[in-house]
């Protein structure tokens, strides 16, 4: 009897997820777009809060590789029209690339704890903004001419910074965005089983 009720569960889930997931990825996208337009910069560097947003999105919603490339892709758009960046077409590659590295690595990083708190937002984060940055850097390096000194000096430590920065933003929204948006979406209850 028990086997048939989490039968019954796991295809409802199915069927209502994607619904609520489309709903959870569009705010937290929504979001992510309204922070990037009204952050300002401090010492010239500005957190990616799309990125940040499109990772807790992965985070609570986990989509596939497709959808998550699909996530990152309508990231890049957004992030294409609204970047201050000298060659901001390479968001549509950096984008999708950075996407998909958070939902592989979320798949890799389930039963990371410290002191029983799961390190998965951080850490899936902070490799899908170092693989979006690097791509974008790179894109924009070899487009652009940009010299290797620039990319090394210039380039690369801006895209750890804000890596830093958006792992941190992830780790600490990610409890109160699970609460909020999804209630206790499979993310919370796989947690709660280890």
């Amino acid at each position: 009897m028990e086997n048939r009720e989490n039968q019954e569960l796991i295809r409802v889930e199915k069927t209502g997820g994607n619904t609520r997931g489309v709903a959870v990825t569009a705010l937290l996208l929504a979001i992510g777009v309204i922070l990037r337009l009204v952050s300002p910069s401090v010492a010239g560097i500005t957190p990616n809060w799309l990125i940040a947003m499109y990772c807790l999105a992965i985070l609570i919603v986990r989509p596939g590789l497709k959808q998550s490339a699909g996530i990152g892709l309508v990231a890049g758009v957004v992030c294409m029209a609204t970047s201050k960046a000298i060659f901001p077409y390479a968001n549509l590659i950096s984008e999708p690339v950075g996407a998909v590295a958070c939902a592989l690595v979320t798949g890799l990083t389930g039963r990371l704890k410290l002191f029983g708190l799961t390190l998965q937002p951080a850490v899936s984060t902070f490799i899908g903004t170092l693989a979006s940055g690097f791509v974008f850097i790179t894109a924009t390096k070899v487009v652009m001419s940009i010299p290797m000194q620039v990319y090394l000096y210039g380039m690369l430590p801006v895209v750890l910074t804000v890596g830093a920065v958006n792992c941190a933003v992830a780790q600490v929204l990610y409890f109160p965005a699970v609460r909020l948006l999804a209630g206790k979406p499979a993310a919370i209850a796989k947690e709660e089983k280890v």
